[in-house]
């Protein structure tokens, strides 16, 4: 067992402990208070049974007196002679006795004590007990046929202390202990095994095992609703997270290393062909232009890919018309591709706007996010296709759709359209990285935006972009 589970038991055991030290002092006391010494009764119970006495005396002598005081059980009345000797031979409480006569010597008016004169001028000393549950039950016993028996002794475990009374108190106790340990040690074992699986978890974690714990279990492999089996399907999301986290990092290294072997390796060829054919050095170094225009933007890709994806905040918004954006980003693509040219194969390039459509964002990043989708569009198209984009509103939203005439996309490949360096056709001889549309979902991303793709019946791929208009 672990500190925790030492922490949870020993302070759930002194909780119990306390527990049961409080209910059994305040029985202790209440039973203590019911116990107290016998006392006198100096309230109006007393004066009515002590008139009701002296009546009886008066009218109907000592035994019509003898017989009330006998059947009388509460209050109960002590006649004393001047013997100090009780009338009816039943023993007086000494501490009763003793509040009386302090009562007599104090001079004070004596309230629950009266003198009664009997026949031949007898006067006896008359009080009145306050009554008491115990000495109700005490009397109830001493008048038992089992009191008898015993020569006037209480029986056994009956009599204050007795011995079955105290075994029956020390069982309670003992009992109670036992039962504050075992609810103790349950509870202690309730709490600190699931947090034992999730201290195995974070080991398993830190060693590079990622894989799901909790998902849907409980304690003991059962579904769990508290708080303990929430924080371990936490883990099990936290550590799917991470796991592709550090899938995505080796793949995305995986393909930074595959997309920058071939222009390397292309690098280092026109350099030994300009080492080994000095008179195509002009050849070589344009080679090597474009390589190293090839390593810049692809390097350039991944620079704001990584910005992108750790601040996806943007920090920049300005009012942007998206139709007077894909203006000039079809305009500088028809420029590049030789678009409308005699002679020219590249697919054509149209722009259909109702009008200004406004948005609130980063204009470069939008032109960055744009741009990609309409090149991807173009590089894709097909020879002599036609790449439409379409603008329209719908009142709280903008959509951009780019639409070609290309191949299109498998459709087991549409949901990783947007991954850094996803090909849909590898082997084709199509210039690009495959970071183009990641960049552009990020950027949408960032601007409250969805973005999404499908193909087109009768062939070719269709990318929606969907931008929250300026409020």
């Amino acid at each position: 067992m672990g500190r925790l589970f030492w922490k949870f038991f020993l302070c759930i055991l002194l909780a119990q402990v306390a527990a049961t030290i409080g209910i059994g002092g305040a029985f202790w006391l209440r039973d203590q208070s019911r116990s107290r010494a016998a006392e006198l009764d100096t309230g109006p119970p007393a004066f009515v049974a002590l008139d009701a006495a002296a009546a009886t005396l008066k009218h109907g002598g000592m035994p019509a007196l003898r017989g009330m005081v006998s059947e009388m059980k509460r209050p109960q009345i002590f006649l004393l002679d001047p013997r100090r000797r009780e009338l009816l031979g039943r023993p007086v409480p000494p501490e009763l006795l003793a509040e009386v006569d302090r009562k007599l010597a104090s001079g004070e008016p004596l309230r629950g004590i009266r003198y009664l004169t009997g026949p031949g001028g007898v006067r006896y000393l008359a009080f009145v007990q306050r009554p008491n549950l115990r000495m109700g039950m005490a009397a109830r016993v001493a008048t038992s046929p089992a009191l008898v028996s015993t020569g006037g002794r209480p029986p056994h475990g009956f009599g204050p202390g007795g011995f079955s009374r105290t075994v029956g108190q020390v069982f309670g106790i003992v009992a109670g202990t036992l039962a504050s340990l075992l609810f103790a040690a349950l509870l202690a074992w309730y709490f600190s095994r699931p947090i034992r699986a999730l201290r195995s978890a974070f080991e398993a974690a830190s060693a590079g095992d990622l894989a799901p714990r909790f998902t849907g279990k409980g304690r003991g492999g059962a579904r769990g609703g508290d708080e303990l089996s929430d924080l371990g399907r936490d883990f099990d999301r936290m550590s799917a997270q991470l796991r592709a986290l550090m899938d995505g990092q080796r793949r995305l290294l995986h393909d930074v290393s595959h997309e920058l072997r071939s222009p390397l390796a292309r690098l280092q060829a026109a350099v030994g062909l300009a080492h080994q054919q000095p008179e195509k050095i002009a050849s070589s170094l344009d080679r090597i232009e474009r390589e190293s225009m090839r390593m810049d933007k692809l390097v350039g890709g991944l620079l704001t890919l990584s910005r992108l994806e750790a601040t996806p905040a943007i920090a920049q918004r300005e009012q942007v018309d998206l139709a007077e954006l894909m203006d000039e980003i079809v305009a500088d693509a028809r420029f590049e591709n030789g678009s409308g040219l005699p002679g020219d194969a590249s697919p054509s390039v149209n722009v259909e706007a109702p009008g200004p459509v406004i948005v609130q964002g980063d204009p470069d990043l939008l032109w960055s996010a744009l741009e990609n989708i309409v090149r991807n569009a173009i590089r894709h198209g097909g020879s002599g296709g036609k790449v439409r984009a379409v603008l329209r509103s719908d009142g709280r939203s903008a959509q951009i759709e780019v639409l070609d005439r290309g191949p299109g996309i498998a459709p087991a490949d549409l949901a990783s359209v947007f991954e850094p360096f996803f090909r849909s056709n590898p082997g084709a001889n199509v210039d690009g990285h495959g970071l183009g549309l990641a960049i552009a979902q990020r950027v949408v991303l960032a601007h409250g935006g969805q973005i999404r793709a499908a193909n087109r019946d009768g062939g070719g791929l269709q990318v929606t972009v969907s931008l929250p208009l300026e409020a």
